[in-house]
């Protein structure tokens, strides 16, 4: 029966969709399927960084630390969170990328949810 609710475990269905929880590339019909905004459950491995910068951000966004020390680059600025609950938000036009400097877990919240802003899955990878 379809009654429009969702149940699920962000671990386990993180992983089926590189962390993405909700969003525009959700199937419409989906209770998680949003033009609105995106949400991302992010298991990071110590050293996983995104090697590419992203740039012309047309979003805003919330990134919240869960678990480990986690490291955002901005131009010019370099923001730790390694306490249950840091959280960093930035907007639209602001470069950015990231490292997990430990095992970390962190959650992100997007808006609103557009098309075409994903980078190659082999683009993030761990560092050496």
């Amino acid at each position: 029966m379809d009654d429009g609710v969702y149940v699920g475990n962000a671990g386990k269905d993180a992983a089926l969709d590189r962390g993405w929880l909700l969003g525009h590339f959700k199937d419409p019909g989906d209770p998680r399927h949003s033009d609105a905004l995106e949400i991302k459950w992010g298991v990071h491995p110590r050293g996983e960084q995104r090697a590419q910068w992203v740039k012309g951000e047309v979003r805003t966004a919330l990134l919240v630390l869960v678990t480990g020390r986690f490291r955002m680059e901005f131009p010019g600025r370099s923001v730790l969170l390694e306490d249950q609950g840091d959280y960093v938000v930035w907007g639209q036009g602001v470069d950015h990328s990231w490292v997990a400097e430990e095992e970390s877990v962190v959650l992100t919240v997007r808006w609103p949810s557009v098309p075409g802003y994903a980078v190659p899955h082999e683009e993030e990878r761990t560092s050496t």
